[in-house]
């Protein structure tokens, strides 16, 4: 009876030594994928059983298995969730490290200085790894839900509101999720830059700084020069003189503009018209990046009040109308644009 005793736990005892090799193979050997790369997704709130199953419609790999893995590696209760992308050449036991480490797929959008929210919202609706959420939205409505997201912004208005950038999210990230990343950037980047102002800047507040960095941006074609155009349209708000500036315009034109500014458009008064009405308009033009924020905020000291294209994306500066002329005079000359 003894030996037998003994036989028995031998047995149990080689058992289980050929089922921890046999889990340990398994662990290491590279799963078999029918591509060279799968993804799955793992919803929040996930255990590692439901994570593991997931998995398993994806590739094969046995639920089973990678549970009792991560429970041996201590990882079954730290899964997070998103969504994964697995490549030709991983373990199990890579899987179970990517699921604990949330090594999720990452999604690029870039947002370009210069773009309306208009843009931003139409690039986020083409996404493929956006999760739609406000799609079909009015902007007004999908602003006001932003704000009640992340109050004491400021602004009534989204245009100019949103920081152009490069945002990275995990694949099936909210569209709404963007938007508040993309929204707070822009109220700490404008709250950073006021607190460094220029003394005597002729902005009541952040807000006008914001939309007098709008129109920097949609006017600058050389970077270096956007801190002496931003000098040059200070000086004009110092001295009561309208801005004259055809971005302006052309937003407020709104989607009839079909690339001709006419004549008739700089003379048909509306709020955006600075040709007609005094002073900056009433919101942003565009998203300003952080060189047009400084830009305004810090302006050149310069005595220039006008500039004109010179044709090559630089502009001819001057300090009085009849310098301006001859410089008008002499780029149209080249086939430049007519001068500010």
């Amino acid at each position: 009876m003894l030996r037998l005793f003994k036989a028995l736990i031998f047995l149990g005892i080689l058992s289980v030594l050929s089922a921890g090799a046999g889990l340990w193979w398994y662990a290491e050997r590279p799963i078999r994928l029918g591509s060279a790369s799968v993804d799955f997704t793992i919803p929040p709130g996930s255990s590692m059983r439901t994570a593991a199953r997931l998995a398993a419609g994806s590739m094969p790999v046995y639920p089973d298995a990678l549970v009792l893995l991560a429970r041996i590696s201590g990882r079954d209760t730290r899964i997070k969730a998103g969504s994964y992308e697995i490549e030709t050449g991983t373990t199990p036991l890579d899987l179970i490290e990517k699921l604990t480490r949330g090594d999720v797929t990452m999604q690029e959008l870039t947002i370009p200085e210069g773009w309306t929210f208009r843009q931003f919202r139409a690039a986020l609706d083409a996404h493929p790894g956006v999760s739609q959420s406000t799609q079909g939205l009015s902007d007004s409505t999908v602003f006001e839900a932003v704000q009640r997201a992340e109050p004491g912004g400021l602004g009534h208005h989204p245009e100019g509101l949103f920081f152009p950038d490069t945002y990275l999210f995990a694949k099936g990230a909210a569209d709404f999720t963007v938007l508040r990343r993309a929204y707070r950037a822009m109220q700490r980047r404008l709250a950073s830059e006021w607190q460094r102002r220029t003394p005597g800047v002729p902005y009541a507040s952040a807000y006008e700084a914001l939309i007098m960095a709008s129109i920097v941006e949609k006017e600058t074609g050389q970077a270096r020069e956007r801190p002496l155009i931003a000098g040059v349209f200070v000086n004009r708000l110092q001295r009561g003189m309208l801005l004259q500036t055809d971005p302006s315009v052309i937003y407020g034109l709104g989607t009839s503009f079909d690339g001709n500014l006419r004549k008739r458009d700089l003379q048909t008064d509306g709020p955006y018209n600075s040709y007609t009405r005094a002073g900056l308009p009433p919101t942003p033009i565009a998203l300003p990046g952080l060189a047009a924020l400084q830009a305004a905020l810090n302006p050149a000291r310069t005595d220039a009040i006008y500039f004109v294209a010179r044709g090559d994306g630089s502009h001819e500066f001057s300090a009085s109308l009849e310098a301006h002329n001859r410089a008008v005079n002499k780029f149209q000359r080249r086939g430049g644009q007519v001068g500010k």
